[in-house]
């Protein structure tokens, strides 16, 4: 089985923490993983997180080396799909439906960890998570748009109202007003 990044180096067997093998690529640093074998990790080796496994502790994440190319699953050659991890990386999480495994570039691994989210990799290709990302890039351009022409304090203002706004039973009624000059 060959990397999908590198495409001529073989994969070999690699340890991403005790109890988790998957197959690495020396040349890129990369490693594919399998669900199943992900999943036998998380029930008898993964730690409990601490707070509920998300947020990052207080330590900033590093984004992995993303491979921007389309990558075909080492096993059956089909194209994989990327998943976005987070807003604000460019990190994605290579994932083939077809056999259930993940590839992580070089650092991924470490990032997930960063982010306290190694123990949740399977949600990141959800379309809830997905959804999610999504949903936070719209709020985070809709946000720098205002930020154009508005100072920080005046953002969160505007931040507020919106919120209050958001499930008001006279919602309509409040808007018309508030665009009345």
């Amino acid at each position: 089985m060959n990397c999908p990044k590198c495409r001529t180096v073989s994969l070999s067997p690699v340890k991403l923490e005790r109890g988790l093998s998957a197959m690495g690529c020396p040349s890129c640093g990369g490693a594919v993983v399998s669900l199943l074998s992900y999943r036998d990790w998380l029930e008898l080796f993964a730690p409990q997180a601490p707070d509920g496994g998300h947020g990052l502790s207080g330590r900033e994440p590093v984004d992995g080396q993303e491979t921007h190319i389309a990558l075909n699953c080492p096993k059956c050659k089909r194209l994989m799909v990327k998943y976005r991890i987070a807003v604000d990386m460019e990190s994605r999480l290579d994932f083939c439906v077809n056999c259930d495994e993940v590839w992580l570039d070089a650092g991924e691994w470490e990032l997930l960890k960063a982010m306290e989210l190694e123990r949740r990799m399977p949600m990141v290709l959800t379309e809830v998570w997905q959804r999610r990302v999504r949903e936070q890039e719209r709020e985070d351009n809709l946000d720098q748009r205002l930020m154009k022409f508005v100072s920080r304090a005046d953002l969160v203002k505007a931040r507020k109202v919106r919120q209050w706004l958001q499930d008001h039973p006279n919602k309509s009624e409040i808007l018309l007003y508030i665009r009345h000059d």
